[in-house]
């Protein structure tokens, strides 16, 4: 992980020492299951928790020696232990403790993600409500259409990430399992009874059924989740960008005192975070194919899941922690020129007020592929004139008063509906 882009609390979660801390929990919780089950003497686990033994230098020792990082592992834990040795990881094989403890990571992670993203969410919503009735212009296809609300704009973002925190506890709960069956998973070597009293001990569930692993679509559809998050963000950057740009400016990122935009041009204020987000997205959904050929592993397993993952999971869930934390200071802080939008509402001077202007004739009687004919000739005329449509169309369509065009090119129009649209969200 690239530490200009890592986090607290999430870098945390992923150095060697905290793996090996959720390696050992695995395996206290497996030897308290076989002790209260009766298979072990009493007192074993206590005495394990006490004399089990975490160094990083003596583990990395053991690696070179060994060339197997479990093995290394136990070595390390139980240099202290006794007779309580004898018990420890126990009708185990590796990948009980490596996915298991793995799923904890995970589980561990999607919570801190889980709590950037209501503060997100929390920011977006207020956002949307301080501008729920500014007007601006909606753009389709990049091109002037018809006036909006901006807290509309805003309110489509929350949508969105209110979809995704709905699917990240889904992704949680997926990926809230563990397996504790032994080689090839069938269980020859510890009871399915050690497996589920170990598992609820850890705040987890076994799977189903598992090979020697926990099947990786588990791991695969929690990649896709946290890969939409971030593609839901960076539509949003890549909308503040648009809007960014000089001759819109509707929009702008913060830039905070001292900040410097360009070391050659000192007027420059670029939207450098947005752009910076949209680059860390296409990251987090770079490892979507992965995650996916990870699930296709040979019989009961292989590793080339193994490196892989050694890459994807710290990354994609530091990556996409960073990138939640950097929006939510994105949208607390955004700059928004209200003045601006209003011009640029007016910029075509008035033809974003064709359909209503055509709708206003169909009501009188006129039939909708007349006037939508008469309200395009008077618009292209408009556009090459550069005349005010309004003016334009009082001049050559005397069916509509002076009532009528004031109603037809009052922006306000378009805002009634607004509450309606916002009072699907209020309560959440």
């Amino acid at each position: 992980m690239v530490e200009r882009y890592a986090l607290s609390p999430m870098k945390e979660l992923w150095n060697v020492e905290a793996n090996l801390r959720r390696w050992l929990a695995v395996e206290l919780a497996v030897m308290e299951a076989y002790e209260e089950l009766g298979l072990i003497p009493a007192g074993m686990a206590e005495r394990a928790r006490k004399n089990a033994k975490i160094d990083l230098s003596l583990f990395e020792k053991y690696e070179q020696e060994t060339d197997h990082e479990v093995i290394a592992f136990i070595k390390m834990a139980t240099q202290n232990m006794q007779d309580e040795s004898r018990y420890f990881h126990y009708g185990l094989t590796s990948s009980d403790v490596i996915d298991t403890a793995l799923s904890l990571a995970l589980v561990e992670s999607c919570d801190v993600l889980l709590e950037a993203l209501s503060k997100l969410l929390k920011s977006l919503w207020q956002l949307a409500n301080r501008h729920r009735y500014t007007i601006t212009i909606g753009r389709t296809h990049g091109v002037h259409a018809e006036p909006t609300s901006f807290g509309l704009k805003v309110l489509n973002w929350y949508a969105e990430m209110k979809r995704n925190q709905e699917r990240l506890k889904i992704a949680r709960e997926q990926i809230s399992v563990g397996k504790i069956s032994g080689a090839v998973g069938n269980y020859a070597n510890v009871p399915p009874e050690v497996e589920e009293l170990a598992l609820k001990k850890l705040g987890l569930r076994p799977t189903p059924i598992s090979s020697q692993i926990v099947n990786r679509d588990h791991h695969a559809f929690f990649v896709m989740v946290l890969s939409l998050i971030a593609s839901g963000i960076e539509r949003i950057a890549t909308e503040i960008r648009h809007l960014q740009r000089t001759e819109v400016l509707e929009v702008q990122e913060p830039f905070k005192e001292g900040q410097k935009g360009s070391s050659a041009m000192p007027h420059k204020q670029n939207p450098i975070l947005c752009e910076r987000l949209c680059g860390l997205s296409r990251i987090v959904r770079s490892f979507v194919n992965t995650a996916l050929e990870n699930n296709n592993l040979w019989h009961e397993r292989d590793i080339s899941h193994s490196s892989a993952e050694r890459y994807i999971f710290p990354d994609i869930t530091q990556t996409l922690h960073y990138m939640l934390v950097k929006a939510n200071y994105l949208i607390e802080n955004l700059v928004v020129h209200e003045r601006r939008m209003k011009e640029n509402v007016d910029l075509t001077r008035g033809l974003v007020y064709s359909e209503k202007v055509m709708l206003k004739l169909v009501e009188k009687g006129m039939k909708r592929s007349e006037a939508y004919d008469i309200v395009q000739s008077l618009a292209l005329r408009c556009w090459k004139s550069k005349e005010d449509f309004k003016e334009i169309v009082a001049q050559n369509i005397l069916l509509l008063s002076k009532e009528d065009l004031e109603s037809i090119f009052d922006p306000n129009q378009f805002l009634k509906q607004v509450d309606r649209i916002f009072s699907r969200f209020e309560g959440e």
